[in-house]
């Protein structure tokens, strides 16, 4: 495995004294886990925060080897996470695909949904410009992963259709591919989920 590419910071778990194993999706490789040699110092911790943008150079020696990666911030989302419902959007979203996607198997189509809707969190002025983007994104995670799940059609400008829609997913999500690891990832999304219902309707 030795390549470049463009990735999404998804996780970042310390490992020993100054490094840090980072779980990097990219379109064409899918999601790989990667030692970051000082990744807990001065210049590195802020570049892996879940949700940046970064360019990534990842090397190793064989396929069974964890690849050491080389990275490079190219977008920062840091600004967005002193604000309470951007940030646990964020957190929630990457947090699912570390978790439940499978490793170094490509999903296309899931990096540029997560792509876009990053880009829709921090651009838009409230949870209304981005929270059906986040339902879809939930939903093509459910299906590229082989789960058929039935979901109504997304719903528009109805909040409360949203909210409903999203506590629906949230079954799905906690019943299949998070089953095993609920407790630890599904809290993200009940604390996204809490903020979200403080917008009145």
């Amino acid at each position: 495995m030795n390549f470049r590419a463009p990735a999404i910071v998804c996780a970042a778990f310390a490992h020993g004294e100054t490094a840090v194993i980072a779980r990097l999706l990219t379109a064409d490789h899918g999601l790989v886990a990667a030692y970051v040699a000082g990744g807990r110092g001065r210049q590195l911790r802020p570049v892996l925060i879940p949700g940046n943008a970064v360019d990534t150079d990842i090397r190793a020696r064989s396929d069974l080897q964890l690849p050491f990666a080389r990275i490079e911030l190219t977008r920062s989302r840091a600004p967005w996470l002193s604000e309470p419902l951007p940030a646990a959007a964020i957190a929630w979203t990457t947090a699912l695909a570390a978790s439940v996607l499978p490793e170094r198997q490509a999903f296309p189509a899931v990096f540029a949904a997560l792509s876009a809707l990053l880009d829709a969190i921090c651009v838009a002025p409230s949870a209304r410009g981005w929270a059906v983007g986040l339902l879809r994104y939930e939903v093509l995670v459910l299906r590229d992963l082989g789960y058929g799940v039935p979901v109504r059609p997304l719903p528009g400008e109805d909040w409360g259709a949203v909210l409903d829609t999203f506590d629906a997913i949230g079954r799905e999500l906690a019943r299949y591919p998070l089953a095993d690891r609920r407790r630890d990832v599904m809290a993200s999304r009940v604390l996204l989920r809490e903020r979200l219902g403080r917008i009145g309707s």
